[in-house]
């Protein structure tokens, strides 16, 4: 079965009452898809479990191309968003033999997971900062150590390199 999606997250606003919420997207295994609830008014997220303890979840619809369902034990609040997303385990299970005879779906399964791995990365990727491909900057790195960082913010140097400047300035101050 391919991956003809590149869609790899679902939201969805809570209410209290609906335990079921819909991804669409093909996960490999149940394990493969990372439920989060976020609080609205502090931004917190809580990643769930799979189980059936009051805050865990089940899932359906593995391995179909459409997507399924997951399924809270308890029904999050309308205060909160659930975020269904695609996490696949970053490993490589195909084994190839020699002189063996190689049925079509092994191959396609080997590069559906490539696809889903390189589609989470460009998620991320999407979500960075980041300098248009016209720009340049000589170093993104920090060298400069958490204690030295704390309490700081992020600006540009002289050369328009990354660097931590200015100490915050406490509320009312």
């Amino acid at each position: 079965m391919t991956i003809s999606t590149t869609i790899i997250k679902n939201s969805a606003s809570g209410n209290g009452s609906a335990t079921a919420f819909t991804y669409s997207f093909k996960i490999a295994a149940e394990t493969e898809i990372q439920v989060i609830v976020k609080t609205n008014a502090t931004g917190a997220e809580s990643v769930r479990s799979i189980g059936t303890g009051s805050t865990n979840y089940s899932v359906s619809g593995v391995g179909s191309s459409s997507g399924g369902t997951v399924t809270f034990v308890t029904a999050p609040t309308a205060a909160e968003t659930v975020v269904l997303r695609r996490s696949t385990t970053q490993t490589q299970g195909m084994d190839l033999i020699d002189n063996d005879p190689m049925a079509a779906d092994t191959i396609e399964t080997a590069h559906d997971k490539s696809i889903a791995i390189t589609q989470e990365l460009q998620e991320q990727i999407d979500r960075s900062f980041k300098i248009s491909r016209a720009n340049t900057i000589s170093s993104a790195e920090f060298t400069d150590d958490a204690t030295t960082r704390a309490s700081k913010t992020l600006g540009f140097d002289s050369s328009g390199d990354l660097t931590v400047v200015a100490d915050f300035l406490p509320a009312g101050g």
